[in-house]
């Protein structure tokens, strides 16, 4: 019998950090942690939660960042080190679902939000920096599990224990794994992802210079 998908926890910026490796802004909030209760998703974002970032997180297509439990206990496995829930800077923590396998512009119905897989998460030195392992971008990139940012397409509200249904794929096979590997420098798949008319206008742009 197929695991159940879920939300584990959902979390928010528990504390607004400044320092040298918080990059250009000069302070962050990807310190995401659990909270309690239904979180109300709109707006392009969570109540209570902050983006301090605004030109690389947030916004439209980056409005939520999902991050699977599986892939955080594969990491404690390669590191050594136990990880919380919302350590990746993740906003829903989730369980029984292939988040990096998911399709480009597949549509997800949690509570009564429905969200839709927009882009992998490319990781930078803010998040290396929090994690405070130097190592972090090139092994982020080299594992393949980046995690997804999901697009609000309808708003309402998620708490942890809501179920995670698949309500719609589209008629195409790129995945978040697939977008990530192309943008860390694997160019096998260029000519399906111009396919895919879910793209963010970023990624677009990014490949039309190709």
């Amino acid at each position: 019998m197929a695991q159940t998908a879920k939300v584990l926890t959902v979390n928010v910026a528990a504390v607004v950090h400044e320092g040298a490796w918080t990059g250009s802004e000069g302070k962050t909030g990807i310190d995401k942690r659990p909270v309690n209760g239904a979180i109300r998703f709109t707006d392009n974002g969570l109540a209570g939660d902050v983006v301090v970032d605004k030109k690389h997180h947030g916004g439209f297509d980056k409005a939520v960042y999902a991050y699977a439990s599986e892939d955080a206990r594969w990491w404690e496995r390669q590191i050594g080190v136990e990880i919380n829930n919302g350590a990746f800077g993740e906003n829903l923590t989730t369980e029984g679902i292939d988040v990096n396998g998911a399709l480009i512009g597949e549509r997800w119905r949690i509570g009564n939000v429905l969200l839709e897989v927009s882009e992998p998460r490319i990781p930078c030195r803010v998040f290396a920096g929090f994690w405070d392992r130097p190592t972090l971008i090139k092994d982020f990139t080299a594992a393949l599990r980046p995690g997804s940012y999901l697009r609000i397409i309808e708003e309402g509200e998620i708490k942890a224990g809501d179920l995670i249904r698949v309500e719609f794929k589209p008629q195409h096979e790129v995945t978040i794994r697939d977008l990530f590997a192309a943008k860390s420098g694997e160019r096998g798949k260029i000519t399906q992802l111009k396919e895919v008319t879910q793209l963010s206008e970023s990624y677009k742009d990014w490949l039309a210079k190709l």
